[in-house]
């Protein structure tokens, strides 16, 4: 895996620009060769069945998104569009902190993959992905 161009306060700096990522209210936790490390502080309106309490997959999805896209933008130095992506869901995340960790699989001069594993606070896989991210220059 290649270092990051960008530390982890860039990065912060980065992902905290969008209104939808302040209302996700992502730390940075890791940023180094090996990927990054990413908390996705819980909120109230993620619960889509009040019985059950447990996050929508909409939620769940966006956040693996956002962790594969800022894989890519430590290493480029700016987050990315989404071309294409897939998410597996393993099991409901209940209300918690859900922690994602993603890495580059390949960065290339058009287009780049990632993947992202996302954690619930016990530890447990409640989801992961992989991206296709569009990485070409911007004009």
């Amino acid at each position: 895996m290649s270092e990051p161009v960008i530390g982890i306060e860039k990065l912060q700096e980065l992902i905290s620009r969008g209104p939808f990522n302040q209302w996700l209210n992502f730390t940075v936790l890791k940023s180094d060769g090996e990927g990054v490390e990413i908390r996705a502080a819980w909120r109230e309106e993620w619960v889509v069945n009040p019985e059950r309490r447990y996050t929508h997959g909409g939620i769940l999805a966006a956040i693996v998104d956002v962790a594969a896209d800022y894989a890519i933008a430590a290493q480029l130095g700016r987050p990315v569009p989404t071309i294409d992506i897939r998410v597996d869901y393993h099991k409901a995340a209940l209300p918690g902190d859900l922690v994602a960790k993603a890495h580059v699989v390949r960065i290339g001069s058009q287009y780049s993959t990632a993947e992202a594993w996302l954690y619930d606070r016990e530890g447990a896989l409640v989801a992961s992905g992989r991206g296709t991210y569009f990485t070409a220059s911007p004009k």
